[in-house]
């Protein structure tokens, strides 16, 4: 079946009809039947240790790559109401890690009661942060705040040249992520014995799969230590997505039929027993459950009988759920696997 365009940048094609070409896979099997020949459907979780929370799509950045589709233009945020849900059903459970995402989480009004709840609880907290965000004025105390937390800080930095990250991410980000890094170096991020963790996001600038996520460390390490004086934790490969905007970058490219193909060739059965979905719920701004933050993206909210909306929650009907799964599941399921921690396998 020919492939058509998905149309211009605003706006994208809806969740269904993403759904519709991403079943065109060509020669591959689908999904599904990749996981039972490895012996894995239906896919179940194993219980939940992270409570992922989006607090919706607003950002200062336009990335290419961004499966969110996120971006200044965007209205979607959480409400104090659903934050709170959010808090009152972590309360109910003793799952370890909070995981807050976005868009650009920060500037969400409910971010910094959603830290301080959750340290509260004595949960350890995780911002997924953009880096140039700590550089906006209304943020000028947020690298101060997180580490006053002791917030884990998970950051995005496609490539440590600032050519390839400003084609991803948009001209000057690189530099403004060096200052970021930088600041949070200075309170002790990334810093040996502090306890504050900095860990880095590499992502391909294009529509391949990562390289081995040891080599890629090694490499940023060296590179952004003696070029630019920054130091962090660890580094985590992610696989590109093919959802929202990466998506639709591969149709107008050419390039999808050769990606999916790429994809379902790299299958990995040990990457697929360790996808995150299986220890991860996922919460949306307007408080809808998923088993990640992908099928979020895509409309594929939890099924089989799991509750739809965090005021349901229900600890026992979701640690065990069914795990809902379509052919762009490829992508964390490739080679070394894919996750929000990096490589799986």
């Amino acid at each position: 079946m020919a492939l058509t365009l998905l149309g211009q940048h605003k706006p994208l094609a809806s969740s269904a009809e993403q759904l519709r070409l991403l079943a065109q896979i060509g020669a591959g099997l689908p999904f599904e039947e990749q996981l039972q020949r490895s012996g894995l459907s239906p896919l179940q979780a194993t219980g939940i240790t992270v409570f992922q929370i989006n607090l919706g799509k607003l950002c200062n950045q336009t990335c290419r790559h961004c499966h969110v589709d996120a971006g200044p233009d965007r209205t979607e945020r959480m409400s104090r109401e659903t934050a709170e849900q959010c808090i009152a059903a972590l309360a109910q459970t003793d799952i370890p890690t909070v995981d807050i995402t976005g868009g650009a989480p920060e500037l969400n009004a409910n971010f910094r009661r959603l830290v301080e709840q959750a340290s509260a609880l004595n949960r350890h907290v995780m911002d997924r942060c953009n880096l140039s965000v700590l550089l906006l004025p209304s943020q000028a105390d947020l690298a101060e705040f997180l580490a006053h937390h002791r917030v884990e800080v998970v950051a995005s930095l496609p490539y440590y040249r600032a050519a390839q990250t400003d084609a991803q991410r948009g001209e000057g980000i690189f530099d403004k992520s060096i200052e970021a890094l930088r600041r949070l170096n200075g309170l002790g991020y990334g810093r040996e014995g502090s306890g504050l963790l900095l860990n880095l996001v590499h992502n391909p600038v294009g529509a391949f799969l990562p390289p081995k996520q040891e080599a890629v460390e090694a490499q940023f390490r060296k590179e952004l230590r003696t070029k630019h004086g920054v130091e962090f934790n660890h580094l985590y490969t992610i696989t590109n997505m093919p959802v929202s905007r990466f998506l639709e970058f591969l149709v107008e490219t050419g390039n999808y039929e050769g990606y999916m193909e790429r994809l379902a060739n790299a299958f990995n059965p040990a990457a697929a027993a360790g996808v995150m979905c299986r220890y991860t719920l996922s919460v949306s701004w307007d408080g809808r459950l998923y088993d990640c933050d992908f099928n979020q993206m895509l409309d594929l909210p939890v099924d089989h009988g799991a509750p739809a909306h965090i005021r349901d929650f229900n600890p026992a009907q979701l640690h065990y759920r069914r795990i809902v799964t379509r052919n762009h599941c490829y992508g964390c399921t490739a080679g070394s696997g894919s996750s929000c921690g990096g490589s799986v396998a």
